[in-house]
């Protein structure tokens, strides 16, 4: 019974992570093609959201409980990098006005 559950979110994590390339590549394509600053920031952030989800859906897949830390470390470097580029765009509508 245990085996069969085990067998179904390895199933079921493996489909989420096929599922994930679509908004990745999507998103990559935003990031190459994004006509402003702000929207490569977002596609930036939105990047990160997509590998902490696939860095929680390999812990669950592996079992390795290293991989939240890896995805905890890569949220909060995302977290901050959001913060600062907000602040340049800040800076830089300010210097424009």
């Amino acid at each position: 019974m245990i085996e069969q559950i085990h067998s179904l979110t390895n199933s079921i994590s493996i489909g989420l992570l096929i599922v994930l390339t679509i908004p990745l590549a999507m998103t990559i394509t935003r990031m190459l093609s994004g006509p402003g600053y702000a929207d490569r920031f977002v596609a930036l952030d939105m990047l990160t959201g997509l590998a902490v989800a696939m860095g929680a859906l390999v812990c669950v897949i592996t079992g390795r409980r290293e991989f939240l830390d890896v995805a905890f470390g890569l949220a909060l470097f995302g977290f901050l990098g959001t913060c600062a580029l907000a602040a340049f765009l800040e800076r830089k509508g300010r210097a424009h006005q």
